[in-house]
């Protein structure tokens, strides 16, 4: 049974739980005279992270070093300087949590068409879709991979499919690759087809000039390298270039895939084609998860995007901010008999997520 999201309800007889839950959130930052901001440390963070993206990038581009080793080096470094940049400027940029000034949210944003994506189609996938209709079959587009992998059990299964909890981990790393080349394209095209931009108030010219200056940019400072550097060779270039990319889509995938596809998370349809079982929240609790919450270093450096299931019911509030929040929601998950999935380490929630795999590609 598959659904639109156009035509998706959910169950809103009840939401006791979440108007109890941000009652008490709300009283959290009032009675504490906290923003829900972006802070200090959200600043710091910002300027560490495109430093270690921008400064290695330099050492590169004016032959800092000779060795082609460090090039190699450097290159890997941006890669995770790119993930980063993702996880903890761009991400809160874009939902609209990183500060209270609209312009400067849409500028940070734009960090991400400076890496080689687009913004619009990242808020579009991921605020207006995946924040809502969250692991819900051929509708949320992050459990909807190429036809090679299988991320729900209301797919269809492939012979393939038995052999994408070894090969799945190879083609994670291929992500941000595809967003700098040619997913963009289709993608705009099919969200213009679909209304999402019309919702958005932009339109199919705008974006596209927008993709295509962005990309002209992007690739032109990614190949200035090769043009100042003496001794690379178009082929080094190359492997700098995947390099980068390839670092940053394995971290992204990683962080990202263990939130949902893992064994402690649900996978809804709806009811009758139309009507989903629960309210928005419980639904959102149900379907994701969090891990490695204890390691405030990890959480740092991830964005603290190890706490899904608070990024998911307060996607506006910047993520600084949920390590004082989860317990809140886990106390409050916990009176309202409600799932509070929470994997203790990465490691483990890597670990969830590659059994999915595994079943999925079985049954």
């Amino acid at each position: 049974m598959s659904a639109s999201s156009t035509m998706l309800r959910f169950n809103n007889a009840n939401r006791q739980f979440y108007s109890e839950l941000k009652k008490r959130v709300d009283a959290y930052f009032k009675e504490n005279n906290i923003s829900k901001y972006g802070n200090l440390n959200m600043y710091l963070k910002t300027v560490f992270m495109l430093s270690l993206y921008i400064i290695p990038y330099f050492l590169i581009t004016f032959s800092a070093f000779e060795s082609k080793l460090m090039w190699w080096l450097f290159s890997g470094v941006m890669g995770m300087a790119m993930a980063g940049i993702g996880l903890c400027v761009m991400h809160d940029a874009n939902h609209g949590s990183y500060s209270k000034n609209k312009n400067l949210n849409n500028f940070l944003g734009l960090t991400l068409n400076f890496l080689g994506g687009h913004a619009t189609n990242w808020k579009i996938q991921h605020n207006v879709i995946h924040h809502t209709f969250t692991n819900v079959h051929e509708v949320d587009e992050d459990i909807a991979p190429p036809g090679f992998m299988r991320f729900d059990p209301h797919s269809k299964l492939k012979t393939i499919h038995r052999f994408q909890f070894i090969y799945a981990w190879f083609f994670y790393g291929m992500m941000s690759l595809m967003w700098s080349t040619t997913k963009d394209f289709k993608q705009i095209i099919r969200y213009h087809k679909k209304g999402h931009l019309t919702a958005a108030n932009t339109d199919l010219k705008k974006e596209i000039t927008v993709i295509v200056l962005s990309k002209l940019f992007y690739f032109g400072y990614m190949l200035l390298p090769y043009f100042l550097v003496k001794d690379l060779t178009i082929l080094q270039w190359l492997l700098g270039f995947v390099t980068v990319h390839y670092v940053a889509g394995f971290i992204l995938a990683c962080i990202f895939q263990p939130a949902h596809v893992a064994s402690e998370t649900e996978y809804p349809l709806p009811v009758d084609g139309v009507n989903l079982e629960n309210d928005w929240a419980v639904h959102q609790i149900k379907t994701t998860m969090n891990f490695g919450t204890r390691d405030r270093v990890f959480s740092w450096l991830v964005g603290g995007l190890n706490y899904q299931v608070e990024h998911h019911l307060f996607p506006t509030i910047c993520h600084v901010h949920y390590h004082k929040i989860a317990k809140i929601v886990k106390q409050t998950a916990e009176e309202f008999n409600l799932p509070y999935n929470n994997k203790s380490t990465f490691l483990g929630a890597l670990w969830s997520h590659e059994k999915m795999l595994y079943k999925f590609g079985r049954a």
